[in-house]
């Protein structure tokens, strides 16, 4: 695990809607510290494995992430990434055959009230709101 510069974990900024029910555009927001896939992913993955059960692959857009990998180590299991030309700042998460999840990226750079309030939005039930809206 990650520590800041006064030893405190640095955890994942993560938010997924509470009831899981699955009915909106996004399962949840991811909000990374870093544009560093492999340093970023492997902490997202075990925050999503307590939540979700065990994760098998990732797909992401390899556009806004420096040396993505073909495979992470997380909790000692490996993990396929597939990678996508452009996925409209989301990335897939996926426990099994046919079941996917969906997470807004909110890029490292934004500054916290529009990350928070794009990660409020994408995590709410019955969202609708396009990538592109909540991240003008």
């Amino acid at each position: 695990m990650r520590v800041d510069a006064l030893g405190a974990p640095l955890l994942p900024r993560l938010l997924l809607e509470p009831t899981m029910s699955r009915t909106g555009m996004f399962d949840g927001a991811w909000w990374p510290h870093s544009n560093r896939i492999r340093v970023e992913l492997p902490d997202l993955i075990t925050a999503l494995t307590a939540h979700l059960g065990p994760i098998a692959r990732v797909g992401l857009d390899i556009v806004p992430w420096d040396d993505v990998p073909r495979t992470v180590m997380a909790d000692g299991r490996l993990i396929r990434i597939s990678w996508f030309a452009s996925s409209d700042r989301t990335i897939s998460i996926t426990r099994g055959f046919q079941d996917h999840f969906l997470l807004l990226v909110i890029p490292p750079s934004t500054d916290a009230r529009t990350a928070s309030d794009a990660m409020t939005a994408a995590a709410a039930q019955h969202n609708h709101t396009a990538a592109g809206e909540l991240l003008p």
